[in-house]
């Protein structure tokens, strides 16, 4: 009877016909990855090489911001040190603001399309009064050339290697505009306008060892790839206002009452919200110093760059944050009565809760938080970061602006800490972030705003022919692709890489490496590369090919279920095949009758010798169910064939 069954079963275990494969496992598996070898500056084994080197750019700003006409001006002072093997006869610095002039590259492209990095009006973009430079001693005027959002300035003399530095002194003004391209801007609400200041003094442009001067000009969409350095900036501001930025503040005592430095040290004794000056008090001259206008002195070290925000309008509270080393920093959110007005309490009055969780996620997953204090602003940018600072969308409430909040910090490790190219990379500093942040909302008050990705839902729309390859630059992305491109797809790649390719351990091991080694550099993507493959132990050419090179997609079906009836045990050989250019691991579920499963776990490497794999599985009972990918982990373009049934 048994055999019986058996025999009259097999007519029903059918086999599809094979489909035309586009898979190709010698292209796959092609051993001809790396562009190049390791060499002194930047190992093969992923880490910075014996002479790696990087130029430093150390600052000192007084600037005064003037609200009756919008305006920022000051002088920065550029301490510039060479310390390449070359000899430099010049300098190229960023002039941002430039962007904001109605004849940039800007506004002719980015503006000119619409949408979030467009231009709401037009500038003077950085009005330059004077340049000069100061060289083994000497002052003298500089040569200069402004070419949109770039200036050069040539040196009296070479600037030697190995060390030699240089100081660029600039007088300069800007207008804030009211919309800065969703990176910086002003808000007006009912007790006064918030300034959000970013981008706001010229910055040295990155001289690396990969292309010399990274001179990519500011269009909108592409971020910033900044050198390191200390920053010590003052702004002087009337005494109604408040001003928070990058770095630790350096006269307290001078900008705040003596009840709202009270307030403070309760606060940094706290891991609860202390409000230092609440919505209430913020008409209250009392709440402000008696002078007409305040300096705020601020010091920001081994940073790329510094924001800062200011208000007559700010509500600020604070708590503490508790950092893997004992150490302890603060956290800290402005925001106007206008953000703080739902009933149950659910907006910006938790912002302070949100930053403290996601800055003490992220210092024990991958590298302590370098700053003394993370603030965050309610503002007109929906959500932008710096160092030590964010902006997020003063109309945020709940998970929304959780998310915000997680996400802008989340920038704290890429690309403030882990300095990646972002004006070239955008997947790995946003990417990168989208990851982590999965992490963060899972671990965040028992998963109040847990929202698990759904790789294989989204498989259709992260590889569509439509959608732009993540090699590619921000500015060359089309717009509606740039949310898949450089956030979405990179985030779901480096899931499924943690989740199905290396295993949860292995993977954190080595992105927390990875993050060690490159902080406060400049890593390329091959030396992200390397870093993983060398610390996890695995080849993952395949996988940085499929996902990073090429925009190649994953299918895979199951074609064949095949009884088998061998030395008394009985069993199917199930054949699977590729459909489309991506390998990856797979796991298969086998149902037999009864109801038993067992999951069987397939590596990449099966792949290697063409599109199709066979193998067989015992079984104590007849087959009645193969699924490929059970749980849908995979980012499967036709689930619809990775099923069969009897």
């Amino acid at each position: 009877m048994k055999r019986f069954f058996f025999l009259a079963v097999s007519v029903c275990f059918t086999t599809v016909l094979l489909a035309q494969s586009k898979y190709d496992h010698r292209e796959a598996f092609h051993p001809f990855f790396y562009p190049n070898f390791g060499n002194e500056y930047r190992s093969a084994s992923g880490q910075p090489g014996p002479k790696y080197w990087q130029n430093q750019a150390n600052y000192n700003i007084k600037a005064t911001i003037d609200p009756e006409k919008h305006t920022v001006g000051g002088t920065v002072a550029l301490q510039y040190v060479n310390n390449s093997p070359d000899e430099l006869s010049f300098l190229w610095l960023q002039l941002d603001q430039n962007i904001y002039r109605k004849d940039s590259r800007g506004s002719a492209t980015t503006t000119t399309l619409g949408g979030r990095w467009a231009n709401g009006e037009f500038t003077e973009g950085h009005m330059i009064q004077s340049v000069k430079i100061e060289q083994n001693g000497k002052l003298t005027d500089a040569k200069y050339q402004v070419t949109d959002t770039r200036m050069q300035v040539w040196l009296p003399e070479v600037l030697k290697n190995a060390g030699a530095s240089a100081k660029v002194v600039i007088e300069y003004k800007f207008t804030v505009p009211e919309y800065g391209t969703d990176r910086m801007g002003r808000l007006k609400q009912k007790d006064g306008w918030v300034y959000e200041v970013a981008q706001w003094f010229p910055r040295a442009c990155v001289y690396d060892d990969i292309n010399g001067w990274n001179v990519n000009p500011y269009l909108g969409a592409g971020e910033f790839y900044l050198e390191y350095g200390t920053i010590e900036y003052s702004i002087t501001a009337p005494s109604n206002m408040i001003v928070v930025g990058s770095g630790g503040l350096m006269n307290a005592e001078e900008c705040f009452t003596a009840e709202q430095i009270k307030r403070w040290g309760e606060a940094m004794k706290s891991d609860k919200t202390v409000v230092i000056r609440s919505a209430d008090e913020v008409n209250k001259a009392t709440s402000r110093p008696g002078n007409p206008f305040t300096t705020w002195k601020f010091k920001c070290e081994n940073t790329r760059d510094v924001a800062w925000a200011a208000s007559t309008a700010f509500i600020m509270d604070a708590a503490r944050m508790n950092l893997p080393s004992g150490k302890t920093a603060m956290a800290v959110s402005v925001y106007p009565k206008e953000s703080a007005s739902k009933k149950d309490g659910n907006d910006w009055r938790r912002s302070t809760e949100y930053t403290k969780a996601s800055i003490e996620f992220y210092s024990k997953y991958l590298y302590e938080f370098p700053y003394p204090v993370a603030t965050n602003v309610a503002g007109i940018v929906g959500g932008m970061e710096y160092p030590g600072i964010v902006f997020c969308s003063a109309g945020a409430t709940e998970s929304g602006l959780f998310g915000v909040t997680d996400h802008e910090f989340g920038h704290t490790w890429f690309p403030m800490i882990v300095g990646s190219n972002e004006r070239k990379f955008a997947w790995m500093d946003e990417g990168f972030n989208t990851f982590i942040n999965i992490l963060s909302s899972e671990a965040f008050n028992n998963g109040e705003y847990k929202d698990a990705p759904s790789v294989s839902g989204m498989a259709n729309y992260m590889f569509g022919d439509k959608m732009d390859g993540m090699l590619n630059g921000a500015d060359v992305l089309q717009q509606g692709n740039l949310g898949v491109a450089a956030y979405f797809k990179p985030g779901m790649m480096l899931y499924v890489l943690r989740n199905e390719v290396l295993g949860a351990e292995r993977f954190d091991r080595a992105l927390k490496e990875y993050v060690r080694r490159w902080a406060f550099k400049h890593p390329t993507p091959w030396d992200f590369f390397h870093t993983i493959e060398n610390v996890s132990g695995e080849d993952l050419n395949w996988f940085w090919r499929s996902w990073v090179l090429n925009t190649w997609k994953f299918d895979v079906a199951v074609t064949e279920v095949k009884p088998v009836n061998e030395g008394g045990i009985s069993g199917v050989t199930i054949k699977l095949q590729l459909l489309e250019k991506m390998p990856m691991p797979v796991t298969v579920k086998v149902v037999d009758v009864n109801g038993f499963e067992q999951l069987i776990k397939l590596p990449v490497e099966v792949w290697q010798r063409g599109d199709t794999w066979s193998f067989p599985v015992a079984t104590k009972a007849a087959v009645k169910e193969v699924i490929v990918d059970p749980d849908m982990r995979l980012p499967d373009m036709n689930p619809a064939n990775n099923k069969w049934e009897k």
